[in-house]
């Protein structure tokens, strides 16, 4: 069988077919960011702006000119044990960002690099970059991510000089220095000012802590202290002003104010202890006052004389109690009168509680007739009031 060649105009249609085939295949270009060389790290001061330049190309376009892109941009920050937290963000022509933040060229641009202001410690971190680029028919192209460090550097705080120690004659004493804000970390100087100006090193001067230490002060290291707080981006200062005295040492007045307070409260003490005492005493004086009873009154007898309630002895009748002797046999008998009878003391009767016997009216047992025959005269004895006194 003998084959027939084939006209020469079928190869030309299908070189013809598979050239248009080659043209109406979507182009694939690839993506890369850019950075300056060397920028990867970048410092900035707090409170100033900084530029975080990048930009992207394509690689494998059919044309230099740029065809319509849809471009996605999105800055985000990375900090240490934080998720990423996105700063900017550039899609479908519309513009979103936090403040400070904001891009350097009108978009679209293939550059898209972002600008910081006022920037703050807390806006170190690592800034991620990511472009994304599709055709006009939706078609993706590439995608592309760029990273940039960034470190904010804060000058030192105005820090804070003190003095530590009583300076006196012959006595130590610590000048210290601290900045409360600082990154990196402050380094410390002491010096004095003119008239006798004077700068401290090692082993005084602890440039970390910012201490200096004076010993066996003397009268002539007075005067004003000036530290200075120091790092790569900036500086500040405060002083101290040192005053030696020659006034006692310190362990004497310390010694002093320790007697003085130890003499205070045993003073206290014993002021308390004699008050407590003297109320016990009061109280036990009113508890005997209380508990005390009425002494008893004593008893007068029946039938004994009476005392007036004045204390007064009233008048005793003591007639009835006078007995006369039994006249002598030939001897008269006188006659008693009335003023020998008056005069003659009474006797007051016993009171020893029993009960007086009752006395006869005539003496020795004689009859009021028989003293008549004897010739005696009548006398008219005085009666005993109530009261006491003689009726």
């Amino acid at each position: 069988m003998i084959s027939l060649p084939r006209p020469p105009a079928t190869d030309v249609l299908r070189l013809l077919f598979l050239g248009l085939s080659t043209l109406a295949s979507p182009s694939r270009a690839q993506l890369e960011m850019h950075a300056p060389a060397g920028l990867s790290k970048l410092q900035a001061v707090e409170g100033a702006e900084v530029v975080l330049p990048a930009w992207y190309t394509l690689h494998g376009e059919v044309s230099s000119a740029q065809p319509r892109e849809v471009l996605v941009v999105i800055w985000s920050l990375k900090q240490e044990g934080k998720e990423p937290v996105q700063v900017l963000a550039y899609v479908n022509g519309v513009t979103s960002n936090t403040t400070g933040a904001s891009l350097v060229y009108p978009m679209p641009s293939r550059n898209v690099s972002l600008r910081l202001q006022g920037l703050r410690e807390k806006d170190s971190g690592t800034y991620i970059c990511s472009v994304n680029v599709q055709g006009s028919q939706d078609i993706s192209k590439s995608h592309g991510i760029k990273t940039l460090e960034l470190n904010v550097l804060v000058p030192p705080a105005p820090p804070s000089c003190r003095l530590l120690g009583v300076p006196r004659v012959g006595t130590n004493v610590t000048l210290n220095c601290q900045s409360p804000r600082s990154k990196p970390a402050a380094q410390y100087q002491w010096e004095r000012p003119p008239p006798a100006p004077q700068v401290f090193f090692a082993p005084l001067l602890d440039a970390i802590r910012g201490s200096l230490r004076l010993t066996n002060l003397s009268t002539s290291m007075s005067g004003v202290y000036i530290c200075k707080a120091h790092n790569m981006v900036g500086s500040a200062q405060c002083n101290v002003t040192l005053e030696v005295s020659t006034g006692p040492r310190a362990e004497v007045v310390a010694g002093a104010v320790v007697g003085i307070l130890i003499g205070l409260g045993l003073l206290a003490g014993l002021v308390l202890l004699c008050q407590r005492r003297g109320k016990a005493l009061e109280e036990l004086a009113n508890d005997i006052k209380e508990d005390a009873t009425a002494p008893p009154t004593l008893p007068w007898p029946k039938g004994s004389d009476t005392i007036s309630k004045n204390g007064t002895l009233s008048s005793v009748t003591s007639a009835r109690a006078l007995r006369h002797p039994h006249p002598r046999p030939g001897a008269s008998t006188p006659t008693p009168s009335l003023s020998s009878q008056a005069l003659s003391s009474p006797r007051l009767p016993r009171t020893d509680g029993a009960h007086s016997k009752p006395v006869s009216p005539n003496p020795g047992g004689v009859s009021s007739s028989a003293l008549s025959r004897m010739g005696a005269v009548p006398v008219m004895v005085p009666a005993q009031s109530q009261a006491g006194s003689l009726v």
